[in-house]
């Protein structure tokens, strides 16, 4: 029997979807799904499906997405409700995350269930068994590493790769080649590797290795501008995690700074940028964006010129903050 109430709680979307399918299909097949955004659903709307018999169906389940916003505006509403549920519908809350201390959590723990929807530890043996049971794949260990290097506790990519790798794959078996020699990783890995140059102080090689991207992936300079975000935001978190006292080891592990041997370059990188220049070079990132979109200048070298303008920083960095590099 389905519980009448349930929280699923973890950032990572495949895991809540797989759970939230398995509630489903609990059900009896013709019920009813309701699905409502957190954000922006009201109280009183998601009460009435709650506390009213389903239409069309024997059963209905109401899931509510980012419930972690719809409980912080409902508190005590939502803190009753899960106390005394009603019978007439299940209600399904998509937390990203629900501290076990709060009243709403024993109370969902007490009248209903919560299900950890949290990437595994071991990530390498997630990938293998995902490839086994969901893929009919033998992926090799090596191959599950370079997997988890790539993409990082992202399950539901690794499971789209698993995928495209059972359709392109000629046989059943992956090793580290055939992950290595995916397209999509190739530039990808092209990618990293550029952003890899900044982080170790090294702007005239991301410059190279930028045009030399352009000249073989015509598609690279719509890519370049994701990929940079990705890496200012990780120069965000290594400042705030420098200044909460945090090491350059558990730096590298938490923002996923491979190969180990660029960690230390990485985390003095951030350093000689300093918050101001990681700012500007936000600002910066965000016009040239914007420029690109509206056909303001040429796309590839609007994003050279990004780079070379992070590189001055880097070079010429304010009063007091080393300066690393040169561009060639």
């Amino acid at each position: 029997m389905p519980k009448p109430v349930y929280a699923l709680v973890g950032a990572d979307a495949l895991l809540q979807q797989e759970a939230l399918q398995k509630i489903v299909a609990e059900l009896p097949p013709d019920a009813q799904r309701i699905d409502a955004d957190g954000e922006t659903a009201d109280l009183a709307d998601i009460l009435d499906e709650l506390r009213s018999f389903a239409m069309f169906g024997s059963a209905k389940v109401v899931a509510v997405r980012n419930a972690d916003e719809f409980v912080s505006r409902f508190r005590e509403q939502m803190e009753d409700y899960v106390a005394q549920p009603s019978d007439s519908a299940t209600l399904v809350l998509r937390f990203s995350s629900l501290p076990s201390n709060q009243r709403i959590y024993k109370a969902i723990a007490k009248t209903g269930q919560i299900v950890q929807c949290q990437p595994p530890k071991d990530l390498r043996g997630w990938i293998i068994d995902r490839g086994k049971t969901a893929h009919k794949l033998t992926v090799a260990s090596e191959a599950a590493e370079l997997l988890a290097d790539y993409i990082g506790a992202d399950l539901g990519r690794i499971d789209g790769e698993l995928a495209k790798l059972a359709l392109v794959s000629p046989s059943s078996r992956i090793g580290a080649d055939e992950v290595s020699q995916s397209v999509a990783f190739q530039r990808e890995r092209e990618m990293w590797d550029l952003t890899n140059a900044l982080g170790s102080g090294d702007p005239a090689e991301a410059v190279r290795r930028w045009r030399q991207l352009v000249q073989g992936d015509s598609s690279a300079e719509f890519r370049a501008v994701t990929w940079l975000c990705i890496w200012l935001e990780n120069v965000r978190k290594a400042q705030t995690m420098l200044c909460e006292g945090q090491n350059t080891f558990t730096i590298g592990q938490a923002l996923r700074i491979w190969p180990r041997d660029i960690q230390q370059q990485f985390v003095d990188t951030v350093q000689s940028l300093g918050d101001r220049g990681r700012r500007r070079a936000v600002d910066l990132l965000a016009e040239i964006d914007f420029q690109t979109k509206t056909g303001v200048g040429d796309a590839a070298e609007n994003v050279e010129r990004f780079l070379l303008s992070l590189a001055n920083d880097l070079l010429s960095p304010l009063p007091g903050t080393p300066g690393r590099g040169e561009i060639l």
